[in-house]
């Protein structure tokens, strides 16, 4: 199945602004949300598409590419597949639109918590530049990157 045009998704014309496209993405979001919508999978699917539609259109340089090529734009672009997803796994999407919004947080009455889920929140992405010879790209390689991060200190449960 082809995916929609993800202006089409959101409501929003093709020169539509951050603030538009944000406002665009919270109203669709509250209309298909899983929580409003419980066991219609027509809204989960549709929750989902916005979200994706979001993930794009939000993001300066997503939105440059698909706007140039399309869907294909944005292969191999750390693009999420939200259609095998639970929407609790996206929820934090959601919650991110709409934490500082006159508590629109608890919109759905999960009381600033995550519904779902117990244990360690997910925390930021990890961001590298590897450089690569067009020999490296076109035989393969292995690369070693070393980083550090912080662990959960197993004497105190606090952050070491």
């Amino acid at each position: 199945m082809a995916k929609r045009d993800y202006y089409e998704v959101l409501g929003v014309s093709k020169n539509a602004s951050a603030d538009d496209v944000k406002r665009a993405y919270r109203r669709m979001a509250m209309k298909y949300h899983p929580d409003k919508n419980p066991n219609n999978k027509e809204a989960e699917t549709r929750f989902k598409e916005c979200a994706e539609a979001y993930e794009v259109l939000s993001d300066p340089e997503k939105r440059q590419r698909y706007d140039q090529f399309g869907h294909d734009g944005l292969r191999g672009m750390g693009m999420h597949d939200y259609s095998h997803m639970r929407w609790q796994d996206i929820s934090s999407i959601f919650e991110d639109i709409f934490t500082g919004f006159g508590g629109f947080g608890d919109l759905f009455g999960m009381g600033g918590r995550r519904a779902g889920r117990t244990g360690p929140t997910r925390g930021y992405d990890l961001e590298t530049s590897v450089e690569l010879t067009l020999n490296d790209v076109a035989k393969g390689t292995e690369k070693t990157i070393e980083f550090t991060r912080q662990d959960v200190c197993p004497e105190c449960n606090g952050s070491a």
